[in-house]
């Protein structure tokens, strides 16, 4: 993989969001991309058809990132962020592997494509969407992946346009199947949890302090709190303030480097859902490349559901008593 990081960041004129400079990418058909493709960097792709782009927006849209049919960039094809999560009771369980190979088929998805995944672009959270469609393919087989940096926004912020045409897409014959060895189980994180001395697994929980703290939960979790053992590096700390754009790859290097992140012991991610932390991974072992960095997909929301151990778990009446809280 040939990267080069741009320490500057470009801004449009009457932009409400800055766009990054962040990588500039070389390749040649025998070379991967990614992990993370510039607006600048995306259109020459397009305009060749050498690149498949996925919009994972939900077929609604919002005010701040309209749906796919009211304007989308040019080739892109829908594929709702949701068709890659798992049921309401557990969205952080992967789909089944036939599922997403029917949903890369329909995408015209080959293993040898080159696939651009793009967001709303609106803040950090948003780019979580992205990172965990990226481990999902990941996982799932695939190599020649990026995502774009500021998403819909760092596109049309850059200048370039939207369309409402939709591209004429011929299904694949794609077949899936995961790499069970990068998908964290909750045997795993009770193995590691139990394990002491240097080789024991770090775990980074990757939602924002109160989630940590037991303060607040998700919605699908049973309890508060969270692994035992963990340490709270939040998903936002890669970000420009306020936007969906990463920071460069010098300061995301030395913010990981605080935070005791350069280092080859394992580190497993973990949020509510995988969704903030597929992020932290995604920096850690797609941008940083760290090696040992997993992510456990179900998260709290799955760990939560039994009576395995938890830190900073309020007692019975503390948490009836953030329940009332969060219900008024």
């Amino acid at each position: 993989m040939f990267i080069r990081f741009i320490n500057t960041h470009v801004r449009r004129v009457g932009a409400k969001v800055a766009t990054a400079g962040f990588v500039a990418l070389f390749f040649s058909p025998a070379i991967a991309f990614g992990p993370i493709v510039s607006p600048q960097e995306l259109k020459p792709l397009i305009d060749t058809g050498g690149v498949r782009v996925l919009d994972i927006r939900e077929i609604k849209g919002t005010p701040d990132a309209p749906a796919y049919d009211q304007g989308h960039i040019p080739g892109s094809v829908s594929t709702p962020y949701s068709q890659f999560r798992g049921e309401k009771s557990n969205p952080g369980r992967p789909v089944s592997a036939e599922k997403l190979s029917s949903l890369l088929s329909a995408a015209g998805i080959s293993p040898d494509t080159k696939i651009v995944i793009t967001n709303r672009g609106t803040d950090a959270t948003d780019f979580g969407a992205a990172a965990r469609v990226y481990w999902t393919l990941k996982v799932a087989g695939l190599k020649n992946l990026a995502i774009l940096d500021g998403g819909l926004q760092g596109w049309t912020n850059a200048g370039n346009p939207l369309v409402t045409v939709k591209p004429v897409i011929k299904p694949t014959s794609i077949s899936v199947t995961y790499n069970e060895a990068e998908i964290v189980t909750p045997e795993e994180v009770s193995q590691a949890i139990r394990a002491s001395g240097s080789s024991k697994p770090r775990l980074i929980d990757a939602r924002p302090a109160a989630f940590f703290k037991g303060e607040t939960r998700h919605d699908a979790a049973a309890r508060y709190g969270t692994l035992p053992g963990a340490e709270n590096i939040s998903h936002d700390l890669w970000f420009l303030p306020k936007t969906g754009v990463l920071k460069t790859k010098l300061d995301i290097h030395a913010l990981a480097k605080a935070s005791g992140l350069i280092q080859d012991q394992e580190t497993v991610s973990f949020c509510n859902t995988g969704h903030w932390a597929a992020t932290n991974w995604f920096i850690l072992s797609e941008v940083l490349q760290q090696g040992g960095a997993k992510m456990y997909p179900e998260s709290i929301v799955g760990w939560s559901k039994g009576s395995l151990p938890m830190d900073n778990e309020p007692s019975r009446v503390g948490a009836l008593w953030r329940d009332l809280k969060r219900a008024f």
